[in-house]
Formats: C-alpha cells, structure tokens, sequence
C-alpha cells in the first residue's frame, strides 16, 4: 500500500541494513532502545510523511551513500580495467583482453584503489556497482 509509511525498528546498526531498509521503502530507521515519547513522535511524523532516522543510522546512512571519488575522475582505461574487476577477472586475463602488460593492469589497480580511496579489489568493485558504473547485469554477461 503506497499510502502506508514504514518505520523500521531494529537493533542492527550496520551500513548495508540501514541503506537496505530505506531503498525497500521505510521512510525511518529506528534503534529498539528508542524511548517511547521518541517512538510515539516518530511514528506520527512518518505517518505525516517526515523521515525518521536515529542519528545513529543517519551517520551510517551518510557514510554508505558518500562516494569517496566519482567514477568521473578515473580514466577511460582505469574505468575499463575497474569493470573486469569487478566481473572478478585477475589481472592477468585484464592483460590479455586488453593486450596490455600484467603490469600495466597492476599500475592502474593500484591507481583506482588509491583514487576511490578503498584498500582491495572487492572493495574498488562494490564502488563500480554502488556508483553505477557496473550494473549486476554487466557482472554476469560474457563478453562487453
């Protein structure tokens, strides 16, 4: 029911939980130790359509939707080699698709974690799929 305004009540206090429950709709994240005057406020300003976020899961919120760099400011090539990242592809396979040296691919790995300010590969490619320059479907398709 689009007229219906979702609350979420919780103890967890992740990133990826609180992100998740406001793209599947809640218009408020609240913890379970919440008092209830703060609880009883909250729900009628969802229900008057106000956000509702503990400041906790506000900061959460922030922090997972900040992008620390924007794919604007890689390379047409570092932004090729960061899509077969995040297909999983090593680098040496990155190399021969584009008939470059391993260490040449190394180089720009190195470059992109260090401009999208992430410590791995996983983390560079979860960047690629949450900024939208991979989507999950070019994650699974053979060949670009």
């Amino acid at each position: 029911h689009p007229e219906v305004e979702v609350v979420a009540l919780t103890s967890v206090l992740e990133e990826s939980a609180v992100t998740g429950a406001i793209r599947a709709g809640a218009i408020g994240y609240l913890l379970k130790d919440t008092k209830a005057e703060t609880l009883i406020r909250a729900i009628k300003g969802a229900a008057a359509g106000q956000v509702q976020l503990a400041p906790e899961a506000a900061s959460r919120l922030i922090r997972e939707v900040r992008v620390p760099e924007s794919p604007e400011n890689l390379t047409e090539r570092e932004t090729g080699v960061l899509k077969r990242v995040a297909r999983g592809q090593a680098n040496k396979e990155i190399a021969l698709a584009l008939f470059v040296e391993e260490r040449t691919v190394k180089s720009h790995v190195s470059s992109i974690l260090k401009k999208l300010g992430v410590k791995s590969r996983t983390q560079a490619a979860l960047h690629a799929v949450r900024s939208g320059l991979v989507t999950v479907d070019e994650l699974s398709e053979e060949s670009w």
